[in-house]
């Protein structure tokens, strides 16, 4: 293992000791149903308050007629193939029983801080495993993932697109060392310029966001049409919301009351490309 994996897991413990300490001292718990070890969610609520940013990565910018909001996780790259990859790694690797121990921690690690931390999952499950030698391989398969290779057909393009019509920027959810390092490690950082937010719930950070990148108009890109009505009802016509149909967020919104609508739908993230500046400023549409 390299000194940077190891620099890397070092600070994901302290980092989750901290947060546990914080907790304890007076974060406020929540009840939590059981998770189904089969669905990979990566966003559950916190028990943490609103100003847990988890990483901030950029400087405020000067003020702009329009910024595009961009979602990550089954947005521009599938990250439900990466969740069953990992899946099939443990369940090959130690076995099913060992597979269901890893995400049980999972969930419990969720309930806990309020996001998903699978390399801090990944600590807690080497108990039991510290003569397993395939343990120490499990952390190059996480922060050596492909993450370019789950990236969905024409999602930089699009991002190269927006850039044309407005600031781009990443609003995502998740911890502050393996969701940074997979947007790095998929080229979404660099295609965005480093104009990254991550949070626990960034639905809930809509002001510091507009501090970061004050704007006329915000357009926000995401697979969460919950998440987009919840986003639309703070920021009213200052916000047009674009539902990408992709993950299993999306397949579930169909079965759910979503009010208000999505401004915008969209099949896949790189039919983007196709719609100019009039589509996403304009009047809302009709909806599919």
């Amino acid at each position: 293992m390299s000194h940077e994996k190891i620099d890397l897991l070092t600070d994901v413990l302290q980092r989750e000791r901290a947060l546990c300490r914080w907790d304890n001292e007076g974060g406020a718990g929540v009840s939590e149903p059981q998770m189904d070890p089969t669905l990979f969610d990566d966003r559950v609520p916190s028990p943490s308050s609103d100003a847990k940013a988890c990483v901030v990565s950029c400087t405020p910018s000067a003020s702009a007629d329009l910024v595009f909001l961009l979602d990550v996780d089954n947005t521009l790259l599938d990250n439900d193939r990466f969740a069953a990859d990992l899946r099939v790694r443990l369940e090959q690797t130690f076995g099913a029983a060992e597979s269901v121990r890893y995400w049980t921690i999972y969930a419990e690690l969720r309930k806990q801080l309020g996001y998903a931390d699978y390399l801090a999952t990944l600590q807690a499950f080497r108990i039991g495993l510290d003569d397993d030698p395939d343990l120490l391989q499990m952390s190059s398969f996480l922060l050596d993932y492909p993450f370019a290779e789950r990236l969905y057909p024409r999602a930089l393009e699009a991002i190269g697109h927006l850039r044309r019509l407005g600031l781009t920027a990443v609003l995502s959810d998740g911890d502050v060392v393996f969701q940074p390092r997979k947007i790095q490690q998929s080229g979404i950082w660099d295609a965005i310029e480093g104009r990254v937010l991550i949070y626990l719930h960034k639905e809930r950070m809509l002001g510091a966001m507009q501090q970061r990148f004050p704007a006329r108009h915000y357009v926000m890109i995401d697979d969460k049409a919950q998440l987009l009505a919840a986003m639309k009802l703070v920021l009213g016509d200052k916000l047009t919301t674009v539902f990408v149909r992709q993950g299993h967020y999306a397949v579930e919104a169909a079965h759910k009351t979503i009010d208000p609508l999505p401004d915008r739908v969209i099949e896949r993230i790189g039919d983007l490309c196709d719609h100019d500046l009039d589509w996403f400023t304009g009047l809302p549409q009709e909806h599919a």
